[in-house]
C-alpha cells in the first residue's frame, strides 16, 4: 500500500488504494470515495468508445457557439450575405467555364496545404463544379464557426476544427463517383482497383485487430535494419537504458553529447537507417554520443511522474556520463518533450556551482505552451479531466489514443489521403524506415502524462514562473549556457512560432534555426536530402528581441541540411580532441564495473524492443 504522500503528489484522494489487479479501490465506504470511483469508472468506460475525447467538452463548445450565434443577428446577416455572394461567384464561374473550360480562372483556390484537387482532371466538367462548390462551402463554414461575439476562444477553435473534420469526411475526393482520378482508374481497370482496395482494407483491419503494425513494417527490424549504430547499454534502471555509441574516429571531442528523446516515441527516430542516422553522423564527426532509451511503461508504472523522468532519466544519465568521462562538460540535446524535460533539468541545475552541461540544444521543444498549435484543442479542463479518468483505469495513455489525436490534426494527410490511395486507387505506398518507426508507438504513465498536461499545456506553469523542482520554482531564464533551438516549418505538434518563444524566456545566447519539413521529417534531414532548406540566426544575450514574423523576413533561406550547421555550432563550443572514453557497465548504485567486465547489452538494448 502506498502512503498518503504519494496520493497527494498524484492529486488523488487519500482514501483510494492502489491495487495491482484493479486500478483503484475505495479504502473505506466513505461517500466521497464511492462517488468519485463511480464517476471515474463511468468516464473511463465512455472513453473506450470516444477515443479518449470528452463528449462534455465537445458539447460545451458546441452550445457556447450555438447560443452566441443565435444571439448575434448581425453575424447571421453577414453569413447570409456571404452565402449569396458565394452563390453568385459560383454561378459566374459556371458560366465562364462553360464557354472556356481550359482558361477560366477558378472562383476559389484550395489552401496551400490542401492538395486534394491538384490533379488536372479536377478542372474538367463536372468535377470542377463539384470541387469548387465544396471549397466554397468549406470556406462558408469557416466563417460560420469563427469570429462569433462572446464565444470563448478555445470553444471557437474546437467547433471550427470539428466542422472542418466533418466536411473532410464529405470531401468529393473520398468517393468514387466524385473523384475523377479514381473514376478514371476504375474505368480503365474494370474496377480491379476497388477489388485491390477492398483487399487492402480487410488486411489493414485484420492487422489492427490482431495488434500488428502496418503492412511491411516488420521488414524494418530494430537492431538489424534500423537503430544499427554500434554501441552498448552501459546503464539501466526501472525507467531507461543509457546507450553509449562506439567511436568511429581515433580522437573524439572532449565534451560528450547526451540525447534526451521524448518518451512519447522510441528514440531510434534519431538512429534510423545508416544513411539518415543523426547518431551515426555525430559519431563520424568525432563526438562521443550517449542516448536515453525510455522504457515502454505498463500498468505497473502508473505512478511514475514527470519528476521521476527528470531524476531517473536525465540526472541519472548525467551521473553515469560523468563517471565514464569525468571533468568534461556535456552537450545536452533534447527532442520534443525530451527537450522540455532537459530544459527543466538544466534550469534546476543552473544555480549549482558546477553545472554539468557545456551547451543545450532543443529540437522542436516548447517551454511556453500558449500557442502549442491544434494539439491545444484537446487540452481543456474538461478534456484533461476526462482523459485522466481514462488513464486512471488503464494506468497509462494508450498508443491508439495518442495516434488518433495526431491523425485528427492532420486528417487530410494521414487519414483521407490514405483512404483514397490505398482503398480507392487500390495502391500501396511502399513502407520506409520513418513510417515503420512511426508505427512502433509507446505508452505514457498515468501520473506523468496528467502532470505534463496540467502543469505545462493547461496551466503553462513553466513559462509563468510556477513550476517547482524540489520545492523551488525553476525558470528557463536561469540558464546561462548557449542554446541551439531547432524548429520546423510544418510542425503540428510544436509550431515554430511557439518554439521561437525561447528567445523571450532564456536570458542567454540563443541560436535559432528554422528548417523545412515536419516535426519528425524536418529533424531527420541528412546531408544530400533533396528539397531541404533552413534559416538561422544568433541572438546574443544583450541583443534586442524581435518577433517571429520579423525574424522570418530577415533570416535568409539557405539550401541543404541543417546537420552540418549544428555540428559546426557544437564544435565551436567544444575543446580539444582526446582519446575516446572507455565503455564500462555502471551499476545502479553508481559503482563502475571492473575493467574486465564488459557491458551486458549491445545497442539498441532491450527497452526499445518492448511492445
Amino acid at each position: 500500500m502506498e502512503d498518503d504522500s504519494s496520493h497527494a503528489k498524484s492529486g488523488l484522494p487519500s482514501d483510494f488504494r492502489f491495487n495491482r489487479q484493479q486500478p483503484w479501490e475505495p479504502d473505506s465506504h466513505s461517500s466521497k470515495a464511492v462517488i468519485e470511483f463511480l464517476d471515474r469508472s463511468t468516464n473511463a468506460a465512455m472513453g473506450r468508445y470516444t477515443g479518449g475525447l470528452s463528449p462534455s467538452a465537445l458539447a460545451t463548445a458546441y452550445l457556447d457557439w450555438l447560443l452566441h450565434l443565435s444571439a448575434s443577428p448581425g453575424k447571421k446577416l453577414q453569413l447570409n450575405q456571404k452565402a449569396l455572394k458565394k452563390i453568385a461567384r459560383f454561378q459566374d464561374y459556371m458560366r465562364r467555364s462553360f464557354w472556356k473550360p481550359d482558361t477560366s480562372e477558378r472562383c476559389i483556390d484550395p489552401l496551400p496545404q490542401d492538395d486534394r484537387f491538384d490533379h488536372a482532371l479536377w478542372n474538367t466538367w463536372p468535377f470542377n463544379y463539384i470541387s469548387q462548390s465544396f471549397l466554397l462551402t468549406q470556406q462558408w463554414w469557416h466563417n460560420a464557426t469563427s469570429d462569433i461575439p462572446g464565444v470563448m476562444p478555445e470553444h471557437e477553435r474546437i467547433v471550427e476544427f470539428c466542422a472542418r473534420q466533418a466536411l473532410d469526411i464529405l470531401s468529393p475526393s473520398n468517393f468514387v463517383l466524385t473523384n475523377p482520378e479514381v473514376l478514371q482508374k476504375t474505368i480503365l481497370e474494370g474496377g480491379m482497383n476497388l477489388v485491390r482496395g477492398w483487399q487492402n482494407f480487410t488486411e489493414d483491419l485484420d492487422r489492427l485487430a490482431s495488434g500488428k503494425g502496418p503492412v511491411d513494417s516488420e521488414e524494418f527490424i530494430v537492431g538489424d535494419d534500423v537503430a544499427t549504430t554500434p554501441g552498448h547499454v552501459i546503464y539501466r534502471n526501472c525507467l531507461m537504458e543509457l546507450i553509449q555509441y562506439s567511436p568511429s574516429t581515433e580522437k573524439v571531442r572532449a565534451e560528450p553529447i547526451l540525447i534526451v528523446p521524448a518518451w512519447i516515441m522510441k528514440y531510434y527516430v534519431l538512429d534510423l537507417s545508416p544513411e539518415n542516422s543523426l547518431v551515426r553522423y555525430l559519431v563520424d564527426e568525432g563526438y562521443t554520443v550517449f542516448m536515453i532509451s525510455w522504457k515502454n511503461p505498463g500498468p505497473e508504472d502508473r505512478e511514475l511522474g514527470f519528476d521521476d523522468y527528470r531524476r531517473l532519466g536525465v540526472l541519472s544519465a548525467v551521473d553515469v556520463i560523468q563517471k565514464i568521462a569525468p571533468n568534461r562538460g556535456i552537450h545536452g540535446v533534447g527532442y520534443c518533450l525530451g527537450g522540455t524535460l532537459l530544459g527543466v533539468t538544466a534550469a534546476s541545475l543552473a544555480t549549482n556551482t558546477e553545472d554539468p552541461f557545456a551547451s543545450l540544444s532543443f529540437f522542436a521543444s516548447q517551454f511556453d505552451f500558449t500557442e502549442a498549435g491544434e494539439l491545444m484543442l484537446f487540452i481543456t479542463e474538461s478534456q484533461v479531466s476526462f482523459l485522466e479518468d481514462v488513464m486512471w483505469e488503464q494506468g497509462f495513455l494508450d498508443t491508439s489514443q495518442m495516434t488518433g489525436a495526431f491523425q485528427m490534426i492532420r486528417s487530410n494527410d494521414l487519414i483521407w489521403s490514405r483512404i483514397e490511395h490505398d482503398y480507392l486507387m487500390g495502391e500501396r505506398r511502399p513502407m520506409n524506415d520513418m513510417m515503420a518507426w512511426n508505427a512502433d508507438t509507446t505508452r505514457m504513465p498515468y501520473r506523468m502524462h496528467s502532470e505534463y498536461l496540467r502543469h505545462f499545456f493547461l496551466n503553462n506553469d513553466l513559462a509563468e514562473g510556477r513550476y517547482r523542482v524540489d520545492g523551488r520554482v525553476v525558470s528557463i531564464s536561469n540558464i546561462r549556457l548557449p542554446i541551439f533551438s531547432l524548429a520546423t516549418t510544418k510542425d503540428h505538434v510544436a509550431p515554430w512560432r511557439s518554439v521561437f518563444k525561447v528567445h523571450m524566456l532564456a536570458d542567454t545566447e540563443v541560436t535559432f534555426l528554422l528548417t523545412s519539413g515536419g516535426h519528425n521529417a524536418g529533424v531527420v534531414s541528412e546531408p544530400g536530402h533533396e528539397g531541404r532548406s533552413f534559416r538561422i540566426s544568433t541572438a546574443k544575450q544583450d541583443d534586442y528581441l524581435i518577433g517571429a514574423d520579423l525574424w522570418i523576413t530577415e533570416a535568409k533561406e539557405r539550401e541543404g541540411s541543417w546537420w552540418p550547421e549544428w555540428s559546426n555550432w557544437l564544435s565551436q563550443r567544444s575543446t580539444e580532441r582526446v582519446d575516446p572514453p572507455g565503455t564500462k557497465w555502471v551499476n545502479q548504485d553508481g559503482t563502475v564495473a571492473s575493467d574486465g567486465e564488459v557491458c551486458r547489452f549491445p545497442a539498441p538494448g532491450t527497452y526499445v524492443l518492448m511492445n
